[in-house]
């Protein structure tokens, strides 16, 4: 449930070739709400072809806390996440951290 409180911030990422989302989207997304104040991530979704490969995405990776890195979300990716689209997702990742971090700059110097 968004709020004040929250962010909504995506990451993307180029995919592979012999994706079934690729004939769809030529970038893969990752999005997330997430609490500006802790950096947990509330919500995530992705734009993996199936439901149920986002629904995965999903649990995955909700209460990962930006503010601790991405490196244990990128783990749990790695460990639990078998499909072709796992090395784009962790780009996607990475991506959506560096906007977080971005965000969080910025807010500082606006304070």
């Amino acid at each position: 449930m968004f709020n004040s409180k929250t962010m909504f911030i995506a990451g993307h990422a180029r995919l592979p070739q012999g994706m079934a989302a690729k004939s769809v989207f030529e970038t893969l997304t990752v999005t997330a709400e997430v609490d500006m104040k802790y950096g947990v991530i509330l919500h995530a979704d992705c734009t993996l072809a199936t439901e149920q490969g986002r629904a995965v995405i999903a649990d995955l990776l909700r209460g990962f806390s930006l503010n601790d890195g991405i490196g244990e979300a990128v783990q749990c990716l790695q460990t639990y996440y078998r499909g072709k689209a796992s090395k784009t997702l962790i780009a996607a990742l990475k991506d959506l951290d560096q906007h977080y971090k971005q965000i969080k700059e910025e807010q500082q110097s606006e304070a």
